[in-house]
């Protein structure tokens, strides 16, 4: 029996809504892949063979990160950092990893009241992490994924998929980095800080300036402090709402600066610097374009700096 128009209509692919895209540049885009299934849906309906969208992949189950497709990864543990901010470990088969390079993110899709909604993060696990891995996630009122993320528990499945994006280092490929990091955005910076202290033979000097409201709002105080104990490694603090340091722990005093980070706090980390340094950066929109414009004025060029 031929199949009729509407037949075909009904198995075509959906394009994309705009919360589908979490806006971060992957390769493929939800459009890519959209683009994709519409050619095959296309060649399918010329050729009158149903069998060709069968190639066509939603999800997965096998545990493998994959740009196309979403992979069901299963919450082994859910910490709450901040009033606002949780951390997520998520399972992995055996000893396996997930196979990212370092500042590689990844994408989560969520449901919320029947809209689909995808949001890109960077795990904050070492890349190398066998079993798991970790995800910091701040949640907002009025955020549609942020909905969905407050709902999860220990035990649920939720799909990802990925890797995109990447910062490609080599150890001692230069001789300082200077990261400078607005609230989640410390998320790429870690599984590269841990990456270079744990290689005995890379000798990079690092300096991360970690920009946040209040002291209580810094994340993952423990990993860092112990991070900071390497000694190619300091780390320094930007508190916006903090009027004092005083009531600061005195071993926070010394590196903590209030207010917001200027280009003359930016001039004075660059100068103190033990060698030439190379700049990362990350942080919200507004954050990234300000670091940015600093570094500028500064005499910086776009090749001395990178934006996540």
């Amino acid at each position: 029996m031929s199949e009729s128009e509407d037949d075909w209509l009904s198995l075509m692919p959906t394009e994309p809504l705009q919360s589908q895209c979490c806006g971060s540049g992957c390769k493929p885009c939800v459009y890519d892949v959209y683009q994709k299934e519409l050619d095959q849906w296309e060649e399918a309906k010329a050729k009158k063979d149903r069998s060709l969208l069968t190639k066509q992949k939603e999800e997965s189950c096998n545990s493998e990160l994959n740009p196309d497709t979403f992979t069901a990864f299963k919450i082994s543990s859910v910490e709450q950092l901040t009033e606002d901010t949780y951390q997520y470990k998520f399972e992995l088969p055996g000893n396996s990893s997930l196979g990212l390079s370092l500042g590689q993110h990844i994408v989560l899709r969520g449901m919320v009241n029947g809209l689909e909604v995808q949001r890109a993060y960077t795990p904050v696990s070492p890349v190398n992490a066998e079993g798991y891995f970790e995800v910091l996630i701040k949640c907002y009122k009025a955020g549609l994924m942020s909905q969905y993320i407050k709902s999860w528990i220990e035990g649920d499945t939720v799909f990802w998929r990925g890797p995109f994006g990447g910062f490609p280092y080599s150890p001692n490929q230069y001789g300082e980095l200077l990261m400078l990091a607005s609230g989640t955005g410390i998320a790429p910076m870690l599984p590269i800080l841990q990456y270079i202290t744990e290689n005995e033979d890379d000798e990079t000097f690092i300096t991360l300036v970690g920009c946040f409201r209040t002291f209580e709002n810094i994340y993952l105080k423990p990993l860092l402090q112990d991070q900071s104990r390497y000694w190619n490694v300091r780390t320094c603090y930007v508190l916006s709402q903090e009027s004092s340091l005083e009531n600061l722990p005195w071993r926070y005093q010394e590196n903590t600066h209030t207010g917001h980070i200027t280009e003359n706090l930016i001039k004075k980390m660059i100068n103190s610097c033990r060698r030439k340094p190379f700049v990362l950066i990350c942080g919200s929109v507004e954050f990234n374009e300000d670091m940015t414009r600093c570094l500028k004025a500064i005499g910086l060029k776009e090749d001395s700096y990178f934006v996540f």
